[in-house]
């Protein structure tokens, strides 16, 4: 028999703890308070538990599920609610849920911010046995009865959405309804059906972000959840009765090899997980998770308030950074409204154009004689704040510390090696001491402000020095966090960027120890705007730095384009800057005002989708619009890219009267306002429009 045991208001969205009499099991369930009276508790349906975990030694799960998944083992099926407590302190309200077995004493915790749109779950795990006792699961938050609006099974009106990704194509939207997933249940309610995807490895945005929305058509509402952990993780969606339940954490031992062994009284903690609900579509749940992340914020340099330019060059130089043609870099942007240069990859490189020897991070005397010094005064004097790129965290094949194997990550005894790449072990003090030196001490040495962070391949499942291959990687990767925040300590006004051959590491715990991140390597393609705009749904613009790669070939089309992709979030440019005319420049020049007036948007607005699907991204059909809303500013951005077969007349909807108050376009392009919707004309294929409105 199934009752409410309680519910609790957190700004708009209503949590409803569901218990069990008969099992005794203890579940959650969340829905926006405008439908709270509208909660049926009545159908075949049953509570499943707030936390999933599973012991070793314990049965799995049954209705044909061991092997994908381990949702509801026994384990989970004898934690017995014992008490619910909630604890107020300042703003935040906090509900302790204590579950209880013969093995593990087990604490959820649902807290809330009063003010904000989301909720914060995490889950504490204590071995209360005499004995060591293995977890091979534990799920960071878990809910379930979606959706109990009606008391009959209505499988037909959800769908789940999930954000794709792989190498320069991050984000990409995949919805589904969940009757195409099988996600429906058997004429007897005892056959499984679970979705359960994520990754593995250190990558941890490779296939998939960390990141899940369940939709309920028929009523209007979203449940969203994201999930903050830099290694394997798992998410699922469960069906075995006319409910869906869903849950994420790390990934387990089927899905990511995890296995934690808990001595007598240890305790382990999960990663946290974000969820809210609200009424709207998947871009108002995506809005609400990503508001979670405006903390990060309040935590950058000071420096980085108004969202400043970054010139990079990469694909300037190619990989071959000089004193020469730094100098020649700065000669070219100084006074553009550039405030950080950057050195990237190759200035440490033994010969020209090679890169092995990556982990060594001597300096090239022969790109840079007499060392960095000479590059750093002249970024200096011309303005600007200096950068450098480092891939501290691995080995390449030509670098001493390659053949240093007591400082590498092991499997079977033998180095983890991916391509010519080997990776350090986090862990050890000798490897922090040693990349303190290198690293920091290089930063400290030449006065750099600005830290670019690379990591460009996948350690895999894991490693050893654990007690399983998948809890080594955990042990690993946070120790890799914890050599941020010890840059962060040391040199406290550093800003730092947060990239993996582009997108692969773009999850919420990575943000939140940087000040930006690189959204992709695409950056020379046409698909960069479609990028940047889906990456708004996984992290804030304000921390997505975006790339205009410029080529003395580009004409009065290709450079709006290029540069309007960078009011999608951070401006970075790069390229062919020597050898640009006035005209060019000009164009270049007009894009840069008009970002600064925009940043407003762009670190406080609200995101809007428009256009038409995009379905390929090596050859795009169509357009797309981004809107943003800054309401505190009364500002609105709004940026329209046009791909093949652009069409004649765009019409963008407007919320209430506003006016035009500037455009960054090509003349022949038309803009104007009727009633409530904006009218763009005369855009031709591979164009690119800003419009600022007020």
């Amino acid at each position: 028999m199934i009752e409410i045991y309680k519910k609790y208001h957190f700004g708009d969205m209503t949590a409803i703890y569901l218990h069990d009499k008969n099992t005794k099991l203890l579940g959650l369930t969340l829905l926006p308070t405008a439908l709270e009276d509208k909660f049926c508790i009545k159908g075949r349906w049953n509570v499943e538990s707030l936390v999933q975990v599973k012991a070793v030694g314990d049965p799995y799960p049954d209705g044909f599920s061991h092997g994908h998944t381990m949702r509801n083992s026994r384990t989970t099926r004898k934690l017995f609610f014992k008490e619910q407590l909630v604890e107020e302190k300042d703003n935040v309200t906090m509900v302790k849920t204590i579950l209880q077995s013969d093995k593990l004493n087990v604490v959820h915790q649902l807290s809330y911010i009063e003010g904000e749109k989301t909720l914060t779950s995490v889950t504490k795990i204590t071995n209360i046995t005499e004995s060591s006792l293995g977890i091979e699961m534990v799920s960071s938050y878990s809910v379930c009865g979606f959706s109990s609006l009606e008391e009959e099974e209505r499988m037909g009106d959800f769908k789940l959405h999930r954000l794709r990704s792989k190498w320069s194509a991050e984000g990409k939207l995949d919805s589904a309804r969940l009757l195409d997933l099988q996600l429906e249940p058997s004429w007897m309610r005892s056959g499984v059906q679970s979705v359960r995807y994520g990754e593995v490895g250190s990558m941890p945005v490779r296939k998939f972000f960390p990141w899940m929305v369940l939709e309920d058509e028929k009523y209007g509402y979203c449940i969203g959840s994201q999930l903050y952990h830099p290694a394997s993780w798992q998410m699922e969606v469960y069906n075995r009765d006319d409910r869906i339940a869903f849950s994420g954490g790390i990934a387990d031992r089927e899905f990511g090899h995890w296995l934690k062994n808990l001595s007598s009284q240890e305790t382990f903690l999960t990663p946290k997980a974000i969820i809210t609900t609200c009424i709207g579509n998947v871009d108002e749940v995506s809005y609400r998770l990503t508001s979670a992340q405006k903390k990060n914020l309040t935590r950058v340099p000071e420096v980085e308030k108004n969202l400043p330019i970054v010139f990079n060059e990469f694909c300037t130089t190619w990989g071959s950074p000089s004193t020469e043609n730094i100098k020649k870099i700065v000669g070219a942007v100084k006074g553009k409204g550039v405030k950080y240069c950057v050195i990237d990859a190759g200035w440490y490189a033994a010969k020209i154009g090679d890169w092995g020897n990556v982990g060594d991070w001597e300096c090239n005397d022969t790109l840079f004689p007499g060392g960095l010094q000479d590059a750093v005064n002249a970024i200096q004097e011309g303005g600007m704040i200096p950068g450098i790129w480092f891939e501290f965290e691995i080995a390449g094949r030509g670098s001493k510390v390659f053949e240093k194997e007591d400082f590498l990550l092991k499997r079977d005894g033998i180095p983890i090696q991916t391509g010519n790449r080997r990776f350090l072990d986090m862990r050890k003090p000798e490897v922090i001491e040693y990349l303190a030196e290198k690293v920091i001490g290089i930063l400290k040495k030449y006065n750099f402000g600005y830290l670019k962070v690379d990591y460009n391949d996948n350690l895999g499942i894991g490693c050893e020095g654990a007690e399983s291959l998948g809890e080594g990687l955990r042990q690993n990767m946070e120790a890799s966090q914890a050599f941020f925040r010890k840059i962060r300590r040391e040199i406290p006004d550093i800003v730092i960027e947060n990239c993996s051959s582009g997108g692969h590491r773009l999850e919420p715990s990575m943000q939140e120890l940087v000040s930006m991140s690189s959204f992709s390597d695409a950056h020379e393609c046409r698909e960069i705007p479609i990028i940047a705009a889906n990456v708004h749904r996984a992290i804030l613009p304000a921390q997505s730095q975006i790339w205009a790669v410029f080529h003395k070939t580009d004409n009065e089309k290709r450079l709006y384009y290029s540069m309007a992709n960078t009011l999608l979030g951070r401006m970075c440019l790069s390229g062919d800057i020597y050898d640009l005319s006035e005209k060019q420049w000009a164009i270049i020049d007009e894009g840069i005002r008009f970002y600064q007036e925009c940043t407003p948007c762009i670190k406080e607005g609200k995101s809007e989708f428009y256009g038409l699907p995009i379905t390929s991204y090596n050859h795009p059909v169509g357009w797309q619009g981004l809107v943003r809303s800054a309401e505190n500013y009364n500002q609105t951005m709004i940026v329209v890219h046009t791909f093949k077969n652009a069409p004649d007349r765009i019409e963008i909807p407007l919320k209430g009267l506003m006016k035009i108050d500037r455009l960054y376009k090509r003349e022949q392009v038309k803009v104007s306002i009727a009633t409530d919707f904006l009218i763009i004309e005369a855009m031709e294929d591979y164009e690119g429009i800003g419009i600022l409105l007020f």
